[in-house]
């Protein structure tokens, strides 16, 4: 007899309370919530696939270690730990702490108990060679909010904006903003909010937008330079706050004077009414939010558009003012205090972490895991020998494929915690399978924790928590991933202090670390109640409303600023405005007249990132990453639907299946990443795909604070190499030897 139970989906960020139908302890079906208020009955074809990942052919029961001749052999978990507790030991002994580091990929956020063990292990190893994807993926959002400060009340959300400016993201297949981005812009824009997208695609969301800038890639700071010129012309401006509340402003009127609609139009490939309009239409609320995607972060200058998207926002007073009510004071986390007062800068990079290449720090945003694998392949002291990736792909994820493959092979001792055989765990040492979703706790914190992003988050106090449902396969031998951090620091003699999660103040979490009794594992119910010590509304209260619960903390308002304090927003830092001056006289896509088109990243609705290509149902449209292209560039280049391509940056070349696409401009190329596989074993790309990481070096064109390098808007060539037929046929031909 089956049942229908309660949970979340923990495959992305998004956290979405879904229904789970168990058979005989065995999930077989999963559904939205229907009527939930915060949600409203949305689950993507991702989630509902949970249950066939759980018993997935490719999913590993057992812990792998690497053998002499390079085949993996299945180990005890106990054993495997044993093992690798050895190796790092000796490893430390050698070479000293920094040369044992760990990688966060995206997965690994989406269990944050295990990304707080993780980061508390590497803490009492000594090792500050802490990386995640961060840095390569929207390293401005954490640059620029150091370089402008921040606003303690914070800002509006969909559900209250009047107005919303998304530059280069597609929230409706990302997930990155508001909570079902769908069911919110749709009804935000019925009761009259304007929605203005910058992107060179028309993008699931610009189908939806009130104006859709489709601009050539690689120009977003221009585009945001030219609103502020027409703002400031046009007395836009909330010229109280910007008195009351900021500095530089003279410096920043000056730095976008010279950006007039018309230099903008000639730059972009826009018209100069589109500009003003673009900028009318964002200052006339009252209430606006500005939101940057990753496709600018990757595409250079990604910290001078996330700075600008900031200032916009300062510029035009759309935080939350005095009186304003607070939407979501907290439920897991204890939010920033609601006052309508200004936290000065704070620096940026240049602290931390000294690097060996490039000049490179710590940053606000992290360390730059774009120079990881130089790290461990630069000779002398410092070198990074052992590499704990948790939640992470490298050899998808990382950019310069080539440069990885090179670096995964020079490691001592490379770890990952994977459900499966990724093409990074191929190369493994060890392989840890974790427990998957229905067989863990969990909690909506991560969702509510992103709310310190501008535009993200939940709207309103809203909170989640999730028992397991079902216990993991007979005769197999996963852990939680937080346990193999845990094992490692009982085997090597270390205390954990671990920080809850509950609040958004370091110092705060510093205060609240509790220390673990390194004797006795805590249970993960209670690990979550370490985590989550201190939260505005206890876990017992949040455990009684099994679908999640809106709860009711009473009317909060955002409080008057102390009037003696002197923090100001800075919207004329002297490093972003000079860049901006710099990119005036020089475009960009002068350096590259070379090559005719400019690669662009994007996502596919059914997939995340490198996570379970072995799902058919997921892969049932697109088992490879097309190479989608404007059909009047097919034309002239003479290929059809499906044509194989040589796809060519100064770095590298890969194929891609071309696939026509008017919602592309012309000149650009769209394509996804973490597909393809390992360099040596990428064979099909009918099957397989291309990686697109491998176009891009490390080492040139790079952000100098953050050390990413231009992983979208990539300067390409491309010529024709098979037709659809003759791919089809060695596609065949290949399933056949």
């Amino acid at each position: 007899m089956s049942e229908r139970v309660s949970s979340i989906c923990r495959f992305c960020h998004a956290q979405c309370a879904i229904h789970v139908e168990l058979d005989r302890g065995k999930p077989i079906r999963v559904d939205g919530v229907k009527d939930h208020p915060i949600y409203h009955g949305y689950a993507c074809a991702k989630g509902r696939e949970l249950p066939r990942f759980h018993d997935a052919p490719d999913r590993l029961l057992h812990p792998q270690r690497r053998g002499p001749d390079g085949r993996h052999h299945a180990i005890a978990s106990a054993t495997a730990m044993d093992d690798i507790a050895t190796r790092l030991a000796a490893i430390r002994e050698r070479h000293g702490e920094r040369a044992i580091s760990l990688y966060i990929g995206t997965h690994g956020y989406n269990n944050l108990a295990s990304t707080q063990l993780a980061l508390a292990f590497m803490e009492a190893l000594g090792s500050k060679m802490v990386f995640t994807s961060v840095t390569i993926d929207q390293p401005g959002k954490a640059i620029s909010q150091a370089l402008h400060g921040t606003w303690l009340a914070g800002a509006s959300n969909a559900w209250e904006a009047d107005s919303w400016l998304v530059t280069g993201a597609n929230p409706i297949v990302s997930m990155l903003g508001p909570v079902n981005p769908a069911w919110t812009f749709k009804h935000s824009q019925a009761r009259g909010m304007k929605l203005i997208v910058i992107d060179p695609r028309r993008t699931e969301l610009a189908r939806r937008a009130d104006l859709h800038l489709q601009a050539r890639p690689g120009q977003d700071p221009v585009i945001l330079a030219g609103l502020l010129q027409v703002i400031f012309r046009e007395g836009l401006h909330d010229a109280a706050f910007l008195a009351r509340h900021t500095r530089g402003l003279e410096a920043l009127q000056a730095a976008v004077s010279a950006y007039t609609p018309e230099f903008v139009a000639a730059r972009t490939g826009l018209q100069p009414e589109e500009i003003v309009t673009a900028a009318r239409l964002y200052a006339g609320g009252r209430r606006g939010v500005a939101t940057v995607g990753t496709g600018p972060n990757m595409s250079g200058h990604g910290n001078l558009t996330e700075y600008l998207s900031k200032v916009l926002m300062s510029v035009c007073g759309h935080w939350l003012q005095a009186g304003d009510p607070v939407p979501n004071p907290g439920v897991f986390v204890n939010p920033m205090p609601a006052l309508a007062q200004a936290v000065d800068p704070m620096p940026a990079w240049g602290f931390g972490e000294q690097l060996r290449v490039r000049g490179l720090t710590d940053t606000a945003a992290g360390l730059p895991t774009a120079a990881l694998a130089d790290e461990i392949l630069l000779p002398g002291d410092g070198q990074v020998r052992a590499l704990i990736v948790l939640g992470g792909n490298p050899m998808m994820a990382w950019p310069d494929q080539l440069k990885t493959r090179e670096a995964m092979d020079a490691l001592e001792l490379l770890v990952c915690v994977e459900p499966v055989m990724s093409a990074t765990a191929r190369l493994a040492h060890y392989v840890i399978p974790p427990k998957l979703t229905f067989e863990m706790a969990g909690c909506s914190v991560l969702q509510e924790f992103l709310g310190v992003i501008q535009g993200w988050g939940y709207p309103r106090p809203y909170g989640q928590w999730a028992d397991p449902l079902v216990e993991p396969p007979p005769g197999s031998d996963v852990i939680e991933d937080w346990e193999l951090f845990y094992g490692l620091a009982q085997r090597l003699g270390l205390a954990l202090s671990v920080k809850p999660v509950s609040h958004l103040d370091p110092a705060a979490q510093a205060r609240e670390a509790t220390a673990l009794d390194m004797q006795q594992p805590p249970s993960s119910e209670a690990l979550w109640e370490i985590l989550l010590k201190g939260s505005p509304i206890p876990l017992s209260e949040v455990r009684k409303y099994p679908d999640g619960h809106v709860f009711d903390r009473g009317e909060s308002r955002v409080a008057a600023g102390d009037p003696a304090h002197t923090g100001r927003l800075d919207v004329g830092n002297p490093v972003m405005l000079e860049e901006l001056v710099a990119l005036h006289s020089a475009d960009p896509d002068a350096a590259h007249g070379d090559y005719r088109f400019r690669l662009v990243s994007r996502r596919l609705a059914d997939v995340l990132n490198s996570a379970w290509h072995s799902n058919a149902k997921l892969m049932r449209r697109w088992r490879y990453n097309p190479a989608f292209m404007h059909p009047d560039d097919m034309a002239e280049l003479g290929v059809g639907v499906g044509d194989v391509v040589e796809i060519s940056s100064s770095h590298a070349s890969i194929r891609g299946v071309v696939e026509p696409a008017e919602d592309v401009r012309r000149g650009v190329i769209s394509m996804t990443h973490c597909f393809g596989d390992l360099p040596e074993d990428e064979h099909d790309v009918l099957t397989q795909g291309s990686n697109t990481g491998r176009l891009t070096p490390v080492d040139r064109d790079y952000d100098p604070y953050t050390g990413i390098p231009r992983m979208s808007t990539i300067p390409v060539n491309v010529r024709a190499l098979v037709s659809a037929s003759q791919a089809a046929t060695l596609t065949e031909g290949l399933a056949a030897d």
